[in-house]
């Protein structure tokens, strides 16, 4: 995936959980709560496109879900263009979701649990 800049999405994640505003090439950001479950979001650019970085919701019965009833830090980001979820950062480690040619996920380097 070439439009995603994984140092970017790392910084983002770890702004949206622990600040009122996420900067993004020199841009503040702020940080909003969606109506419904007050999770912090925030919206932002990546390479031409928009991106919308969310905190997970730790009511979904998913596995994020599960990491972040547990205390974990998860944000999924989704590419607001296409719709699709592109990638998910827990505790500062990034996932892209589905690599090139496997059709898998694919770790981050710094990942050392494989």
């Amino acid at each position: 995936m070439d439009e995603i800049d994984e140092q970017l999405l790392k910084s983002v994640a770890a702004q949206l959980m622990t600040k009122e505003f996420v900067e993004v090439a020199g841009e503040r950001l702020r940080v909003r709560t969606t109506s419904r479950n007050r999770l912090k979001t925030v919206q932002f650019p990546m390479k031409g496109q928009e991106y919308e970085a969310i905190e997970q919701n730790p009511e979904k019965l998913s596995r994020w879900g599960k990491l972040a009833r547990e205390g974990h830090a998860v944000v999924q980001f989704r590419n607001l263009v296409s719709g699709k979820y592109d990638a998910v950062s827990v505790d500062g480690k990034l996932l892209v979701y589905g690599g090139k040619k496997s059709g898998r996920e694919r770790r981050d380097s710094s990942d050392t649990s494989r």
